[in-house]
């Protein structure tokens, strides 16, 4: 008994590699999250009620149910109506269409914020509506909420954990598989905890990168 973290290095390579796909199912996520935020909230604010209730109710579903329930019935439900969804793009449209729901109330207050008097500029500029959402309130209103967001994205990062249910072998499942084999689960958890601290750390530095350059901008 006792800890003995010797067996880690033999097996590092595996918790590279889960980290690696940890990392890429994080960013691909965090896009879909990211401009499907944009798309729902634009929704929410502009479309007609035909378009905009059935929205509402969608969001309220993604809101008031599981993480991990979506991600079940994404991957294990649809295949009964014949969508056959690989493990790995099934984590992430569930996590990203979870984070854009989220992101979507977010961006909303920033739209909000935004000068009324800005939409009638781009109105009298001879902009449609949709050109003047686009190229001057969502930019405006984006950059306002960036913090936020930046929040949503790190969450994100810690429940990509849960796609290791559905069998994608990221960081968590890599550690599982490696305690499998070595009963050795406080050294590997350990481990990967280390791993996802990295990783958070290195998106923080990327996140508040962003902040700054907005900030210059401005």
């Amino acid at each position: 008994m006792g800890l003995d973290f010797a067996v880690v290095p033999e097996y590092l390579d595996r918790l590279l590699l889960g980290s690696v796909w940890t990392i890429g199912i994080t960013l691909a996520a965090a896009a879909l999250s990211f401009f499907g935020g944009i798309l729902f909230a634009v929704i929410a604010l502009y479309a007609p009620a035909v378009i905009r209730w059935p929205f509402k109710v969608f969001a309220w579903l993604f809101m008031g149910t599981p993480l991990l329930l979506q991600l079940f019935l994404i991957y294990f439900g649809l295949i009964q109506i014949g969508i056959d969804l690989p493990a790995v793009v099934a984590g992430i449209i569930g996590l990203g269409l979870h984070f854009a729901v989220y992101n979507s109330d977010i961006i909303q207050a920033g739209i909000r914020a935004v000068d009324q008097g800005q939409y009638e500029a781009g109105r009298t500029l001879g902009l449609s509506q949709i050109q003047t959402i686009r190229k001057i309130v969502v930019p405006q209103a984006v950059r306002a909420v960036v913090p936020p967001i930046g929040n949503n994205m790190i969450a994100l990062l810690k429940d990509s954990a849960l796609v290791s249910v559905i069998g994608v072998t990221e960081l968590t499942l890599s550690s599982q598989l490696a305690i499998s084999k070595t009963f050795r689960p406080f050294e590997f958890y350990l481990a990967a905890a280390a791993c996802y601290y990295v990783i958070n750390l290195a998106l923080e530095a990327g996140l508040h990168r962003i902040e700054r350059r907005i900030q210059v901008a401005r």
